[in-house]
């Protein structure tokens, strides 16, 4: 007999969450790519409208989040009464997982998705199923072939974190047309605002005209409000239902609200941040392999360095290099890429210092 309160089955298996580093030795200036932030920072405009909340602490917010879903309604032609606000749009993958996979079930992501969908499914006592990835990219037949009868949920990054690779949406498509009608696929398109590639949808038209498929985003990226906690799920009227039913009654506080309404509105503030990430991608990963490194071609705001297994010369070794510098990369180990480092893109100083840093490490 238990003599304490013991987990649910599949809690215990969980590893916790590990961020990235966000501290330099003492002295050195902190440039830290480590979170895939934006360098650009929030609008001013949203800056403006968290900051009229100081006034209003006492008062519980919209617990309907009218005002960010009209906002947001507004910026894509889509129906608010479809769409769910969240706590990042971590807390909304968390509550379908609650909503859709029970004990026993089977959830799918590929190779290297997002950690937080092993960590939903396992919370829920399901099994995660890990699809091996084609050059870093998802595999729409391996994720087809592993679904089977107890398969509830297929979870897609696209792009991907931390690859930056993405699947055209002819592929996207495909692998919706190839589920069993009963097989929810989560679309998590947390990066999309930057993808420049004519084959590339987030997959607001998939949702639109399909009983299974949900599309999720957040403003922790380009709209630089991490700080905040705001995601938003586009979803068919009968998920958003259960999704309501589920979620806590004041999951989006009212400063993130006013800040991503405002947030949305400002076009100009997100162009500039896309323009800025469009220069420095491209110049910092051509830059990276005229050092004879290896980097994932990416579409998001971040790139995957590849190292070699030398001694001294490994990811490892890159990383606390680096960090003596006080430039904070991402080690992506727990993805199961220890011989590589995940870099965001970040302002013009700090990118040039990477490359920089990088150069005499190599030389070193």
């Amino acid at each position: 007999m238990a003599t304490r309160p013991i987990p649910r089955p599949g809690v215990l298996d969980i590893e916790a969450y590990v961020p990235g580093k966000s501290a330099a030795p003492a002295g050195v200036k902190l440039h830290k790519l480590s979170s895939n932030e934006t360098p650009l920072g929030p609008s001013p405009k949203a800056i403006a409208a968290f900051e009229g909340l100081a006034a209003k602490l006492e008062l519980y917010p919209d617990g309907t989040s009218a005002k960010l879903k009209q906002a947001i309604a507004g910026r894509y032609g889509l129906d608010p009464a479809r769409i769910i606000c969240g706590n990042g749009s971590d807390e909304l993958l968390e509550l379908v997982t609650k909503a859709y996979l029970g004990a026993g079930d089977e959830g799918i992501y590929s190779q290297y998705g997002f950690l937080v969908y092993r960590i939903a499914i396992l919370a829920m006592g399901g099994k995660p199923v890990v699809v091996p990835e084609k050059n870093y990219t998802a595999d729409v037949d391996g994720i087809l072939a592993a679904v089977t009868p107890k398969t509830k949920i297929v979870f897609l990054a696209n792009p991907n974190n931390p690859t930056g690779t993405y699947l055209p949406f002819d592929e996207v498509k495909r692998l919706q047309a190839g589920l069993p009608p009963h097989v929810l696929l989560v679309l998590d398109a947390a990066y999309a605002e930057y993808v420049r590639r004519n084959d590339y949808a987030s997959g607001i038209e998939l949702v639109a005209e399909s009983e299974n498929v949900v599309m999720t985003r957040t403003f922790s990226k380009i709209y630089g409000l991490a700080n905040l906690r705001i995601g938003w799920m586009y979803a068919p009227a009968h998920i958003i239902d259960a999704l309501e039913r589920i979620r806590g009654p004041f999951n989006v506080n009212g400063a993130a609200i006013e800040a991503g309404a405002a947030a949305v509105a400002d076009e100009a503030h997100v162009a500039a941040a896309l323009e800025h990430n469009e220069k420095w991608l491209a110049w910092t990963t051509a830059e990276l392999e005229q050092l004879g490194l290896t980097v994932t071609p990416s579409v998001g705001n971040f790139v995957l360095i590849h190292f070699t297994r030398t001694p001294g010369k490994t990811a490892k070794d890159a990383d606390a290099f680096l960090t003596q510098r006080g430039l904070i990369l991402r080690a992506v180990g727990g993805y199961g890429l220890p011989d590589a480092l995940r870099m965001t893109i970040g302002s013009e100083e700090a990118n040039r210092l990477v490359v920089a840093a990088l150069a005499d490490f190599l030389k070193a």
